[in-house]
């Protein structure tokens, strides 16, 4: 596991590389009272879930598709 540290609206990119040019963009919106709001960029026909529901939908045997476009984060 990878551990990073951001400050509010810092960035963590993942891809975006010769060989994998799919790119996600992981924004942290807001830290307030032990919670940490994040913001995901990421192609429309890629699947972004919360793990406990990734997990329900795998366990399921249900294709994980995503649910509708996902607009960009503006901060």
């Amino acid at each position: 596991m990878l551990v990073l540290t951001r400050k509010n609206l810092e960035s963590v990119v993942v891809g975006g590389s010769i060989g994998f040019e799919r790119l996600l963009k992981v924004t942290v919106l807001e830290i307030a009272g032990g919670r940490v709001r994040l913001g995901f960029e990421v192609d429309k026909d890629v699947p972004v879930h919360r793990f406990e529901v990734w997990e329900k939908v795998r366990a399921a045997g249900v294709p994980v598709r995503p649910a509708g476009p996902v607009p960009p984060v503006t901060p």
